[in-house]
Parts: C-alpha cells; structure tokens; sequence
C-alpha cells in the first residue's frame, strides 16, 4: 500500500484501527447526546427551569441557555485543549469526559423552579456551562486523536468518526423520545418524564470512562521529545490567527447546518404545525442519512482535493437553502419536511466528511488540539449554539418558517468565501503527508 507521494505506509498501519476508533467515538456520542436531548426537549425544559407566562419568552430563555453551553466552548478549548497537547491526547480526552459526566448529572438531577426557585435555573446554567467547556475540547480532542492513528491516504475517512459517532446519539435520542411519546401521558411527559432520557444518558457514564481509560496515547504525540508551554500554545494561536480565522469560517457551515436539521428539528417541526412524532422519526433517519453519506463521502476525500470538494458542496448547499425552505414553508407536509432534512442530512455529510480533515491538516503541529478546538469552538458558539434561538427568532419577527433557509444559506457562503482563501496546491502537499 502506497500513500498519495508514492511512499510505503508502515504495515502496522494499512489495517483500519476499529477498537479506537469506538473508544474515543463513544465519549464524543454521550457529549452530543446530551447536547441533543436538552434541544429536543426545550418547550418542557422551558416550563421547568424558566417559567413564564409567555411561552415563545420561556422557550427563548432556554434555547439562550442551550448557547451558553456553547459560549463556554473556546475557553475550554484554549485551557484543556492546552493541556491535550502538553500532557497527552488520552489525558486530555479523560478530562473533559469527567467534567461533560458533571454537567450531565448536574441538568439530569437538578429540581425545578417550583421546588428550590432561583437555584434551579442556576445550576441548570452551571450543568450547560460545565458541557461547553469540556465539549470545547472534546470534539477537537477525538479528531486530533483520530487524524494521528490515521495513515494520509485514509485521514478523512478516520476523523469523519468523530461526526459519525454523534449520529448514534442523535438516531438514540430520536427512538427514546419517540418511544416516551406514545407509551407517556402528555402532563407527565412535561412534569418529569422529559428527564428519562438525561438519567440514560447518566447510566452509561462508568462504560464510557472504562473505554477511555483503556485508551492508548497516540504514536505522534508519544514520539514528540518535548512539549509546548500553555505560553507557547497560546502564542501559536495568536501568530496563526489567519488561519484559525479561516478555520472558523470552514465549520459555520457544518455547525449551522448540524443544529437545524437536528437540536431545532423538534421546535421547528412544532412551528410547522405536523406534530411531534413526525419528528422523531425523522431524527431517526436523519442520523441513519448522515451515518451511511459520511464514509462514502470520506473515501472520496481521501481521493481528490479537499479544497474541489469544498467549494463544491458549499455552493450547492447555498443555492438549495432558500428555494427549499421556501418550498416547505408555503404548504408545509410530513413528506417536504422529510425532504428538506434528509437533503441537507447529505449536505452536512458530504461538508463534514471533508472539512474535519482539512482543518486537522491545516492548525499548527505544535497546538493541534487547541487550535482546532479554539477555532470549532468560537464559530460553533456563535453560529451553531445560536442557531435554534435565531432560527426561532427568524420565524417570529417574520412569520415565515421560509427565514431558516436565509440562515443555513448564509452560514454555507461563509463557508465558501473561507474554503477559496486555501491554496489548491498546499491542501492536496497537506493530505498526502504524515502528521507530526
């Protein structure tokens, strides 16, 4: 087996690491799988934590706190994504399984505002403030982990895993949610059953820290002779700012794209007025779409230019967003909904599969897990923590389900004018060569 120079890749490399890949995948699943429960269930969520007499004002007040936990992403991804490349990928990855596990516990057990009042939406906050900060680490933590047990001619097809894995917890989510809404009565689905699937979530936490800590340190990171100060790793961030700036751009498509069609699919199912199961169930397949494209698309990238395949579905994504939602908003149907989320479960698959790769590929060697977090951390908290809250406010001020389709088209032309600052020739020197 030969890589894209024309170089042999070691023989303890050609076979495709399977176990893990499941191990640092499986954290990454119940961190999403958090994410996604709290986005599915914001009008209960609404009611218990932030009361009120208006109920679009309750619902804001919770999809704000659903971007909080975002907003704290870069501060993670500056502190323990640092501390990922100063003391090891599996130390790092262990870390902000522990701190995603309390901020787990912390939503799943807290009591409502009718019971403890103030302290109720506090530690709610806390819980959402505890996720962002790990998950500003983890993300970047399982690709960068991903990307150096990768051998070059396989790079996307390994990191696109890491998005892979988040679909479990999106199709998982979807079932729990469809499975409580015909077995559970509708007040106590709203009083309490709503924290069903938070405490799941709770009961696999020992499985996922007996697979981390099983967890191999990656052979790249091991080789390294010394490690950089938190100093130098923040300097490095400051120096390459335009290319962090350029990543940033890179992931408003996919992190934007990733919240609508799954966090908002729930509320924006609602607002169309086609009732909660069709969403579910949609979820469900949504996942599946992404889950079957991501591979397939992978393989691809690991075959042509990542910065031919960027441009491509980043323009084909703009010019869809509007004329769709457009579509789907002037008579709305279970079967345009449908069409509508498994059309940009493709786009985001086909985006994804190949913009991992290509940021891991381009952050500074010596920072990779804190330059590839700090830049996927600030444009997913400003752009795809935001996202249902925009896309909800969108639809109110113009009453028209029709605005989220400026929103996802948007966010792709940014991407685009992103992808067109790379040079052709230095992304395709980029995927062809070993990390270090």
């Amino acid at each position: 087996m030969t890589d894209y120079s024309g170089e042999a890749l070691p023989a303890a490399r050609k076979k495709i690491q399977v176990k893990p890949i499941v191990q640092v995948g499986a954290g990454n699943a119940l961190e999403i799988y958090d994410f996604m429960v709290y986005g599915y269930y914001a009008r209960y969520i609404s009611q218990a934590y932030f009361p009120s007499d208006n109920e679009y004002v309750s619902l804001m007040l919770t999809l704000m706190t659903f971007a909080l936990g975002f907003f704290a992403r870069p501060f993670g991804a500056i502190i323990l994504g640092a501390y990922t490349d100063r003391h090891g990928r599996r130390k790092g990855l262990i870390m902000a399984l522990t701190l995603m596990s309390i901020g787990i516990l912390c939503i799943a057990l807290t009591p409502t505002y009718s019971s403890i009042g103030i302290a109720a939406p506090i530690l709610v906050i806390f819980g959402r403030l505890l996720q962002g900060f790990s998950a500003g680490a983890e993300l970047g933590g399982v690709v960068v982990y991903l990307a150096e047990i990768s051998p070059p001619n396989r790079r996307a097809f390994y990191t696109c895993w890491q998005v892979g894995s988040q679909q479990f917890a999106v199709m998982a989510a979807s079932l729990i949610g469809l499975v409580m809404l015909y077995t559970m009565d509708v007040q106590d689905l709203h009083d309490w059953g709503w924290r069903i699937p938070l405490l799941i979530g709770c009961a696999v936490i020992p499985l996922m820290f007996w697979l981390r800590t099983n967890l191999q340190e990656t052979e790249v990171f091991a080789k390294k002779k010394t490690t950089p100060t938190v100093k130098e790793i923040c300097r490095s961030l400051v120096t390459g700012w335009r290319v962090i700036v350029t990543c940033m751009g890179m992931v408003a498509m996919a992190t934007v794209t990733a919240q609508t069609v799954t966090t908002y699919a729930p509320t924006f199912i609602k607002s169309l007025n086609l009732g909660e199961h069709v969403g579910f169930i949609t979820l469900f397949f949504v996942g599946l779409s992404i889950l079957f494209w991501l591979p397939i698309t992978a393989m691809i990238a690991d075959r042509v230019n990542r910065k031919t395949m960027l441009i491509v579905v980043t323009v084909v994504g703009a010019l869809s967003a509007w004329p769709l939602l457009s579509w789907l908003a002037a008579d709305p149907t279970v079967f345009k909904f449908v069409v509508f989320e498994l059309w940009f479960s493709f786009m985001y698959a086909c985006y994804s599969s190949v913009q991992v790769a290509a940021m891991v590929e381009l952050v500074p060697a010596h920072a990779r897990t804190a330059g590839y977090s700090f830049a996927q951390a600030v444009a997913a908290a400003v752009l795809g923590g935001l996202t249902p809250a925009i896309c909800t406010w969108l639809n109110h001020t113009f009453n028209s389900n029709a605005m989220v389709g400026v929103w996802l088209g948007f966010n792709a032309v940014l991407s685009l004018i992103a992808v067109l600052t790379l040079d052709h020739k230095q992304t395709a020197i980029n995927q062809r060569v070993e990390l270090h």
